[in-house]
């Protein structure tokens, strides 16, 4: 059990190392993109729940 729980590690190690990871600026700009997102659909589904309210509240009334 200990064997296999060694050998995982090492291969975990190894594949590690062939991780690329981002630099700076991509990261940044990846957050940005994440960020403007959020928004965007944020908006669009606030947009999309006063609307509906609307139509139920008049359905309702």
């Amino acid at each position: 059990m200990i064997q296999k729980i060694k050998e995982f590690f090492r291969e975990v190690g190894f594949e590690l190392k062939k991780v690329v990871f981002p630099s700076r600026e991509e990261l940044i700009g990846s957050t940005w993109v994440v960020i403007i997102a959020v928004i965007i659909v944020a908006i669009f589904l606030g947009i999309v729940d006063v609307g509906l309210a609307k139509i139920v509240e008049r359905l309702l009334r």
